[in-house]
């Protein structure tokens, strides 16, 4: 898997879900999983890990199958890399 960090952009953000977003949450865009589902991002260089929510669609360029926020960039330690790869775990969450 390769992971791209996208550009700073606004500080709300409209979904391919419709939700309105924050962008400094970590979430994440994926044109396979399911809106809601929650996977947990490790970047394989350094072992740094998020959970992230799938609340939008994409990337588009190939070779590339997870956008994250900024925040989860920060917190993976890739903003300055751009693409990183990584490793993707689906989360069951306990209640």
């Amino acid at each position: 898997m390769s992971l791209r960090t996208p550009a700073p952009r606004q500080a709300i953000e409209r979904g391919a879900n419709d939700s309105m977003t924050r962008t400094s949450l970590s979430r994440r865009g994926s044109n396979e999983l399911p809106f809601g589902t929650r996977v947990r991002v490790t970047k394989l260089e350094n072992r740094r890990s998020v959970v992230l929510t799938v609340n939008d669609r994409g990337p588009y360029a190939g070779g590339r199958i997870i956008d994250v926020s900024r925040r989860a960039a920060e917190i993976l330690a890739m903003v300055t890399a751009g693409v990183v790869r990584v490793r993707g775990n689906s989360v069951v969450l306990k209640r």
